[in-house]
């Protein structure tokens, strides 16, 4: 089995320690593919390429803003001429149902092409200033970070990739980038693209290895300017802290637990479709799944009864064969996610489905667990308070809109929320009230390239997507001209 390898200073190279990691295959347990296993001295060689990149030779970011553009349209290009490798290869990798992993590389690609287009956009702003100090012109420009450490999760990994690196790229920055070390597959293939499209040396650099030594070494350096995360909020907390050495900047989206608050008066059928997908997508592996579910007293049996029959139907298996859910990422995840489950049982909360391994038929060998929920839960209850990112969701009722709110914001969190409600009314100042920074009404879970992502709380700070994610990997310079250079009178010589 052929090794895959880093990719530092536009070389494909072996890990400096000769060390390589087995990928699994979810859906059999089975290896797939080995990949160098990076350390400390790897993510150095890859930081001071990146450094050289834009400090020394400064190709890429002194580019023009259509050479540049062409060549992330070129990168999209060559992306759709692989789409079905890479769906597939992420299917193997994660476990997600092939559908949806082709609805990730259609999204990714339309994410270079979107910051294709945004690199010729206008930006800066233009002041009209005092003119104490004489006739003044005063205006901002929009300048990139310089170099960009990009750390990235196993549940969306070409998807969540692309989120970092196509802003990064088009705002003239260099990059070294981490790959969740358990589904790193599609990444390796991202950057062969990259790599054949002719970036400047040392522009694109791609490190395989643990969070603990190379996600730390990002963090830590003082030669990288800059670090964003996607994934846990302890993870993030300590990303955190490892930037202060420089005071790099940093951008987190971390944990959630997003409430789906539904009233009386919503559309059933409706809300039961859209709390389907708000959970049980990408077998709940998602950061803003509606994974509490808050709903009116008067109309809980009859919701939980058709979400439960929902649920009872779906079909799981190998992801190539388009089941409805897929298995869960790793053995190590699923155990995780099983013992939240008992947890839940022990703490008195009512499994009304679900809540075990499933291992029939050719899932006996993969990480299954059927679609859970769980009623009669309380704010104490563990699963309540805390992110499973599994396939489990849990039933709070509420009787007044005040109630609903108070409960929806009873978490540290603060990513995601919905509202489900044919007062058009109402679902705005309820939506207003939902201390999140992603939020939907009478849907759950749609998400666009022109729209920023992120959180509040918890949840992280800085937000992908839309102009607000371009402007993540930029400074803002203000630029003040004087119009009368010469003499002003401010100091006389005595």
């Amino acid at each position: 089995m052929e090794l895959r390898k880093n990719y530092i200073n536009g070389e494909w190279v072996r890990a400096i320690s000769g060390k390589a990691r087995n990928i699994i295959n979810p859906a059999s347990g089975e290896v797939i593919a080995i990949t160098a296993e990076g350390g400390v001295e790897d993510a150095r060689l890859a930081i001071s390429a990146a450094k050289e990149a834009f400090y020394g030779k400064g190709e890429w970011r002194r580019m023009s803003a259509q050479s540049r553009s062409d060549l992330i349209l070129k990168i999209a290009d060559g992306m759709d001429a692989r789409r079905e490798e890479l769906a597939r290869t992420d299917t193997l990798d994660n476990g997600k149902p092939l559908r949806e992993a082709e609805g990730d590389v259609d999204d990714a690609i339309h994410c270079f092409r979107y910051y294709a287009g945004m690199i010729k956009a206008p930006y800066g702003g233009v002041y009209d200033v005092s003119d104490g100090f004489g006739p003044m012109h005063s205006y901002t420009i929009h300048e990139p970070i310089g170099v960009c450490g990009q750390i990235t999760p196993w549940n969306y990994p070409l998807l969540m990739a692309v989120w970092k690196i196509a802003p990064a790229l088009s705002a003239g920055n260099s990059i070294v980038f981490k790959p969740s070390s358990t589904t790193p597959l599609s990444s390796v293939i991202l950057f062969e693209i990259m790599d054949q499209v002719g970036l400047p040396k040392g522009t694109i650099n791609l490190v395989m290895g643990s969070g603990g030594t190379v996600g730390q070494e990002l963090a830590e350096s003082k030669d990288v300017d800059m670090i964003t995360f996607t994934g846990s909020t302890e993870v993030g907390q300590e990303i955190a802290k490892a930037a202060i050495g420089n005071l790099k900047k940093v951008g987190l989206e971390l944990g959630g637990k997003s409430p789906n608050v539904i009233f009386a008066d919503a559309d059933l059928e409706g809300a039961v479709e859209w709390a389907m997908i708000g959970v049980f997508f990408n077998q709940g592996e998602v950061c803003s799944a509606g994974s509490r579910i808050i709903i009116e007293e008067s109309i809980k049996d009859k919701f939980v009864a058709r979400l439960a029959e929902r649920a009872n139907a779906m079909t799981l298996g190998n992801g190539l064969d388009n089941p409805d859910m897929g298995p869960l990422v790793s053995e190590e995840h699923m155990n995780t996610v099983l013992n939240y489950i008992q947890s839940a049982k022990e703490e008195g909360a009512t499994c009304v489905c679900g809540g075990y391994r499933y291992t029939e038929g050719e899932c006996a060998k993969g990480y299954y667990v059927r679609p859970t929920i769980f009623d009669d839960c309380t704010p104490e209850t563990t699963i309540v308070k805390e992110e499973v990112f599994g396939p489990v969701v849990t039933i709070q009722t509420f009787r007044t809109e005040e109630e609903a709110v108070t409960l929806a914001n009873d978490t540290i969190y603060g990513l995601a929320g919905a509202v489900f409600t044919t007062d058009g009314a109402r679902g705005l100042r309820v939506m207003k009230e939902i201390r999140a920074g992603i939020t939907w009404i009478n849907c759950y879970n749609p998400t666009f390239n022109e729209a920023p992502w992120g959180g509040y709380k918890m949840s992280g700070y800085g937000r992908e997507l839309g102009i607000h994610g371009l402007e993540e990997y930029q400074e803002v310079k203000q630029v003040n001209i004087n119009l009368a250079p010469g003499k002003i009178g401010w100091y006389e010589e005595r």
